[in-house]
C-alpha cells in the first residue's frame, strides 16, 4: 500500500509489514494459517523505516524509487533487477512508438504540403493563361491540370 494504515499506537507506527491470518470467529485456536492470509506492506512506512537488506527491502525500494536511477543502481535482487529491465524495455518501445509516431507525421506533413506546392502552382500556370488572354478555359484546364470548374473561379477572381 502506497499510504499508511495503521498510525493509532506507537507500536502500529513503528510496522511496516502486516500478515493476517483467517481464524475462526468461535474458536480462535483454528486457523487457516498461511493456506489463506493477507499480507499487507505499508510501502511509506517501511521505506522510513529501512527495513533490513534483503528481497523484501529491495521490493520495497522498486515500488518507491523504481524512477531513480541511482538508487536502483544499489539494489543487487535478481528478479528486481528484471523488473527493473523490463521497465526499461517498455520504456523505450513507448519512446520507439512515439518516434515512430512523429515520423509518420511528418512524413503525411510533406505529402500535404508538396500536394498544396502542386496545387499553387496549377493555379499559377491557370493564372497566367487566364491573363494572356489567349486561351479558353477548357485550354487553360488541360494545360494546368484543374478542372473548368476551378478555372471559371480563378477567372472570377482576377475579373475583381
Amino acid at each position: 500500500m502506497d499510504f499508511d494504515l495503521f498510525t493509532a499506537t506507537e507500536n502500529e507506527r513503528r510496522q511496516a509489514v502486516w500478515r493476517f491470518e483467517m481464524r475462526d470467529e468461535t474458536q480462535p485456536g483454528v486457523s487457516l494459517g498461511n493456506i489463506l492470509q493477507m499480507n499487507l506492506i505499508e510501502l511509506n512506512k517501511a521505506d522510513r523505516m529501512g527495513l533490513e537488506s534483503g528481497p523484501l527491502s529491495a521490493w520495497i525500494t522498486f515500488f518507491k524509487h523504481w524512477q531513480e536511477e541511482l538508487t536502483m543502481a544499489n539494489v543487487a535482487h535478481e528478479p528486481v533487477k528484471k523488473a527493473m529491465s523490463r521497465i526499461r524495455e517498455l520504456s523505450a518501445d513507448e519512446e520507439a512508438r512515439r518516434l515512430a509516431f512523429v515520423r509518420e507525421k511528418a512524413l503525411r506533413d510533406e505529402v500535404s504540403f508538396l500536394n498544396d506546392a502542386r496545387r499553387e502552382g496549377r493555379e499559377e500556370v491557370a493564372r497566367n493563361l487566364i491573363a494572356m488572354g489567349l486561351l479558353t478555359d477548357a485550354q487553360i484546364a488541360t494545360a494546368s491540370g484543374l478542372s473548368d470548374n476551378e478555372v471559371k473561379v480563378l477567372r472570377e477572381e482576377q475579373k475583381h
